[in-house]
């Protein structure tokens, strides 16, 4: 084992990096390297510029899992920044991360999220239990608070499939890093009022993948045509929201052919139900 005393030759890890610790790898950039945590930078006087944010992240349950959306678009005030910004993420093996707010800080959040589950995992041998999951999230989110409170908040969505409880669950999350554990479904960012009320009427209990999938492609639809920041499905440019299903099998992105033909099947009904009237 390298002797910590000695001093650093060129072209070689610190000491610290052989030496035994934490499990949690933002602990231990919190001890050799805090100026690398996004919540450790400190910014310089003056407002924060417009930058692009990222709006609306979906999650909901279904038979044997959870299935989580995200619409492709990011604004900057009124302009659309991006639009084809993907916003749904894997955690690990089975669980998964959606982000609202700002869009940069919360990548860079999510990068640092899926390290730290992995460096448990290598570290203890194990996976942490989705609890411990939602709550080193959850830890993350408050060490952001600095930067939130000057504009640059990010407020992910947090699902998995619980292999204890042989179920799929979902975690919401204040700026503060409050930790919230939603039912049946859940949706955070500026259509997220617009894809509850959908949510509301077209979750039911005992729903199949593919029907799930349905619904999540018709809330994101129905917040788009309420909410400018949210951008709805565009099948003549060929994008799709970034859908992903957890399940005991893992996680899994959903086809865009699978996304097209939800999306088909939900406006045809959605013609013929206006056409009756």
């Amino acid at each position: 084992m390298t002797d910590p005393t000695e001093p650093m030759r060129p072209g070689l890890l610190p000491p610290s990096f052989f030496t035994p610790g934490t499990a949690s790898f933002s602990d231990f950039l919190t001890t050799h390297a805090s100026q690398l945590l996004p919540g450790r930078r400190d910014l310089p006087a003056g407002a924060v510029p417009p930058v692009p944010h990222a709006t609306t992240i979906i999650a909901l349950s279904f038979e044997g899992g959870v299935v989580m959306a995200g619409d492709r678009r990011a604004t900057m005030g009124n302009l659309i920044a991006h639009r084809e910004m993907e916003k749904v993420f894997p955690a690990d093996d089975y669980s998964c991360v959606g982000i609202a707010g700002t869009a940069g800080i919360a990548v860079e959040l999510v990068r640092l999220f899926q390290v730290e589950l992995e460096h448990y995992e290598k570290i203890e041998g194990a996976l942490l239990s989705l609890d411990g999951k939602a709550n080193r999230l959850a830890s993350m989110i408050r060490a952001n608070l600095g930067l939130a409170m000057q504009g640059l908040a990010v407020v992910p969505l947090f699902a998995g499939f619980d292999l204890d409880r042989r179920k799929g669950r979902i975690f919401s999350y204040d700026v503060a890093g409050g930790r919230y554990e939603e039912h049946d479904h859940h949706s955070v960012g500026s259509g997220s009022l617009f894809a509850r009320g959908s949510l509301k009427k077209r979750w039911r209990p005992g729903l199949t993948e593919p029907e799930a999938l349905r619904v999540v492609v018709e809330a994101l639809d129905d917040a788009a045509e309420e909410d400018s920041a949210t951008g709805g499905p565009d099948s003549d440019r060929a994008i799709y929201p970034v859908v992903a299903t957890v399940t005991d099998h893992g996680y899994r992105r959903v086809p865009d052919t699978d996304l097209a033909t939800a999306l088909h099947a939900v406006r045809d009904a959605r013609n013929g139900e206006e056409g009756a009237s």
